[in-house]
């Protein structure tokens, strides 16, 4: 599988913009701002349908336009598939799959699977739980439908039961067999959720320790140890917090409450990692990530690197070219500011088929 052609019309800062690309590495160069990141968001579009970095999809209108289009042609198992996200001020965001239209964006989700890396990645390191929760829901998602579906329902579940607390404390009641009904639902979804993520943690384990000793030459060992209190049942965890919730006035016990703790060394990477140190393990997670969806999909997915060359050494990033300009990846694409570079290591690399794009603003 791999994108052909792309056309942007209005989308971000590009008024009208087509460009082709080859099978294994495009290289995008060209100074800061000048809509690097940009193009590769609008091919997450046609993944996702959604951007990278937005959550608001009106805001990647074009300044003083209606409406944005973003047209893909790909090539999947030797046929031709046009996939596109169109957006109209004031209309539902549409996903059509040879001119198709879905009835739900959901249904699209894993028809053309994707991998972005980019600074913003540094979050999973930096910021909260969340981050790194919704990070392996994002790869269980394109890989197990029905995760995604038991997954939504365990988020609804407890934004619902939430709602109750919060009311219920306001108004100084409770209602025993309103909370119950919702935690039927948590227990439900809630257990599938916990399977899912111990038999994500064994197998994504390995391919992280793989990558990460590739990256680093084998000279640092980065650890991965998923926390959670999956071993409990999740009836038993709410029936013992059913008082902390009531007085909390939220649900403080569940699968939205695990953890993934990053270690390089057995030294917590958010404190005392180095920049370097924390980008090469974000790096490692990512392509981890691209190996698992491949094993479990059967699809190499489209594989975004944006802006990874700043904080890395030459070694490293002569490493990094050389392991996604081999054959165990799919499409590559990666931004540099600096022509210079990625021109010299592909001089090193003749055997890597690739294309270098100048983007101008």
């Amino acid at each position: 599988m791999y994108l052909a052609n792309l056309k942007l019309s209005n989308f971000k800062s590009y008024a009208d913009v087509e460009m082709d690309f080859c099978p294994n590495v495009n290289c995008l160069v060209g100074n800061n701002g000048v809509g690097k990141t940009n193009m590769l968001d609008g091919i997450y579009y046609l993944s996702f349908s959604k951007s990278c970095f937005s959550s608001n999809d009106v805001q990647n209108i074009r300044q003083g336009e209606d409406y944005f289009a973003i047209h893909g042609a790909y090539m999947i198992e030797g046929e031709g598939v046009t996939v596109s996200c169109i957006l109209k001020r004031g209309q539902p965001k549409q996903m059509r799959w040879n001119g198709k239209a879905y009835n739900s964006l959901g249904e699209h989700i894993g028809r053309v699977p994707l991998v972005m890396v980019s600074p913003y990645d540094q979050q999973i390191i930096m910021e909260g739980s969340e981050v790194r929760r919704r990070f392996v829901d994002g790869v269980l998602s394109q890989t197990d439908r029905g995760y995604l579906t038991h997954l939504l329902q365990y988020q609804r579940a407890v934004e619902q039961r939430n709602k109750l607390l919060k009311q219920f404390y306001d108004d100084r009641q409770w209602d025993e067999a309103s909370i119950a009904v919702w935690d039927e639902q948590l227990v439900r979804n809630g257990e599938v959720l916990y399977e899912g993520r111990r038999g994500f943690m064994k197998d994504f384990k390995p391919l992280f320790d793989e990558y990460f000793a590739w990256i680093t030459n084998d000279t640092e060992q980065g650890t991965l140890e998923y926390m959670t209190h999956a071993d409990v049942p999740l009836r038993q965890q709410l029936e013992e917090a059913r008082q902390n919730d009531r007085y909390a006035q939220y649900t403080t016990v569940g699968p939205h409450k695990d953890d993934v703790e990053l270690a390089i060394g057995g030294m917590a990477v958010k404190r005392f990692g180095s920049q370097g140190q924390q980008k090469t393990f974000v790096l490692a997670l990512k392509l981890a990530q691209f190996e698992y969806i491949y094993q479990h999909g059967g699809v190499k997915p489209i594989l975004l690197l944006d802006d990874v060359f700043d904080k890395l050494d030459m070694e490293r990033v002569k490493q990094l070219v050389q392991l996604v300009g081999s054959d165990r990846f799919g499409q590559v694409f990666l931004t540099d500011t600096q022509p210079g570079r990625v021109e010299g290591i592909f001089e090193e690399m003749p055997q890597v088929e690739h294309r270098i794009m100048k983007i101008e603003s």
